[in-house]
Order: structure tokens, then C-alpha cells, then sequence
């Protein structure tokens, strides 16, 4: 087994180090041939040093230039092809990453959720994360229990064919969920605690907002559909009232209910062109068949083939 875990640090100098010298001896223990990657984000405090002090090779950025960047540059310098990204405040356990591993077996990529039972979220946060994830699985059509989990696992070359849309921000894990989803990958979700972190968090209040609005932009990259029939439903259905009311008052049809009807159509004809689209320039998982896996497909042939043969 190899692994490469990739953890992006931005002024974590009170976590860092004990993170580190924790995955060292786990990856000792179950005997996985491991880096561990630690990118220093521009960071001001003794980051870099306690992440070395504790065994990790660091890799720093000369200004902050974001969690996303951060992990892609870990990507990009790993050794080995299976990534493990995990968090430098000691929030994620270190603990399930072995297991994951052997989740990855049957999964393109393992996503630690935070559902377990010890989850220390704030209760601030817990209603925007519930809207978004409920806006994610309508756009990908999945259920997905956890959106930005920060402990995750899969295979260098997935992500790599994602970094053009991958932002620099916050808003890494959130794309690669939905894109992963949308493109038909096998995405399992392992339960997990979630730990009180060290230091200070790096999301504000905010960020929700910027989280929506990624996720409908990748709507609008893998499934535009899914944003353009609810906004084309709403034109027209503003427009069967408006003319309703107007019948009811007068003979004759407003302008805002016949503008309500072109609107309509004009959306739908946008979301559709989008569609279109989208569909020519083809799935980037080129395992993805008719909404099936190749793997489970050659897994089923496997078994037919071994199967009793009856004349």
C-alpha cells in the first residue's frame, strides 16, 4: 500500500506537529508505505518548522494563496497515486484513514462524514450546511451526507482532470463532491467523529453564500438543467396567474403575463443549449457508460464467465 496524505496549513502551529507524529505512527503500524505532505500556506507562525520537527515534508507557498490552492499543490508534488487530504487542526481522526484505504478498493473516491458520534460543529454553522447540502443533492441527484468534508481519499489522476475548476478557496471539497457525483463516479461515505479543533477556524459566516453560488455554477458546468427548468416552471407559472387575473378583470392579456411566457421559453431553450452542450463535450469519467461503471459491468462479466455453463 501506498499513500500520499496531503495536508494544507495555514497558521496551524498548535496542531500541526501532533497531526503529523499521530499519521507517522499509524501508517507505521498498519505497515503503509506513506509521505506525509504538509503545504505551508504563507503562513506567519512556526508552521513549517513544527511540521518538520514532527517528520513531514513541507512544501511552502511565499503568500497565502488559499485551501484549495494549497491542496492542488500537494496533489501535484505527491509521489504515490492514492491522496489522502486531511486537515492540520487535529479536527479529522487520523484513525479511519486505513480503513478508507481499503474502501478505495471499490470507490473512486472515500469521504469521511461528519455523522458519527462525537461531531463537534458549531450550531452556527449547522442550518447553512444543512441548505447546502440539500441544494447538492438536488443538483447531483445523490444523497451526500457530508458536502466539504475535509478527510477524503481518492486517486491523484480523478482529481488532476478537475483542477481547471477547482477554486483556491474553501470551496475545494465542495466542487469535487458535486463534479465527482455528476460525472458518475463511485463516491462511498465512511461515519466519522469530528473533533474540537486547535486554534481558530479560517471560514466565516459568509462563506455559505459562496458555497451556493459554487454549487450552482457547477450545476450550470455538469447539469444546467437542473437550473434552468425551476427558474422556466417559475416564469410560467407567474404567467398562467397574471393571465388568470387578467380574464378575470378585462378581455384582453397584459404585457407582464406575455412577457412571463416568452421568459419561459427563452430559459428553457438557454438550459437546454446548455445541455446540449455539455453532453457534446462528454463526461470527464471516461468510465462512465449509460449511467453505469465499467468496473461494476466487467465485475458482472467476471461473474457470468466463472458461473456454471448449461448446455
Amino acid at each position: 500500500m501506498e499513500l500520499s496524505i496531503v495536508i494544507p496549513a495555514f497558521n496551524e502551529e498548535l496542531g500541526v506537529g501532533a497531526v503529523v507524529k499521530e499519521l507517522r505512527a499509524l501508517m507505521e503500524m498498519h505497515a503503509i508505505r506513506s509521505e506525509i505532505i504538509v503545504v505551508n500556506d504563507g503562513s506567519t507562525d512556526g508552521t513549517a518548522r513544527a511540521a518538520a520537527d514532527a517528520g513531514a515534508r513541507v512544501v511552502s507557498h511565499r503568500s497565502n494563496r488559499g485551501y484549495g490552492a494549497s491542496l492542488k499543490t500537494g496533489i501535484t508534488v505527491a509521489r504515490y497515486d492514492i491522496i489522502c487530504i486531511t486537515d492540520a487542526d487535529g479536527t479529522y481522526p487520523s484513525e479511519a484513514i486505513p480503513g478508507m484505504l481499503e474502501e478505495l478498493e471499490k470507490a473512486d473516491m472515500v469521504v469521511g462524514a461528519r455523522i458519527g458520534r462525537k461531531v463537534n460543529i458549531p450550531m452556527i454553522r449547522k442550518p447553512a450546511k444543512w441548505l447546502l447540502n440539500r441544494l447538492a443533492n438536488y443538483v447531483s441527484g445523490a444523497q451526500i451526507p457530508d458536502l466539504n468534508s475535509g478527510l477524503r481519499m481518492f486517486h491523484r489522476d480523478i482529481a488532476m482532470q478537475y483542477f481547471h475548476i477547482l477554486p483556491q478557496l474553501f470551496s475545494f471539497t465542495t466542487t469535487i463532491t458535486m463534479a465527482m457525483h455528476c460525472d458518475q463516479y463511485a463516491v462511498t461515505y465512511v461515519p466519522i467523529d469530528y473533533h474540537r479543533r486547535q486554534g481558530h477556524s479560517k471560514i466565516v459566516a459568509w462563506d455559505a453564500g459562496s458555497f451556493a453560488i459554487l454549487i450552482l455554477r457547477t450545476a450550470m458546468l455538469f447539469r444546467p438543467l437542473r437550473v434552468f427548468v425551476p427558474v422556466a416552471a417559475m416564469c410560467f407559472l407567474f404567467g398562467i396567474v397574471k393571465m388568470s387575473v387578467d380574464l378575470t378583470r378585462d378581455p384582453n392579456i397584459s404585457a407582464s403575463a406575455l412577457l412571463a411566457f416568452v421568459s419561459t421559453l427563452l430559459v428553457l431553450l438557454i438550459g437546454m443549449l446548455g445541455d446540449a452542450i455539455a453532453t457534446r463535450m462528454g463526461r470527464l469519467n471516461p468510465n462512465a457508460v449509460a449511467g453505469v461503471q465499467v468496473k461494476e459491468l466487467l465485475e458482472m462479466r467476471d461473474l457470468e464467465s466463472s458461473g456454471p455453463r448449461r448446455q
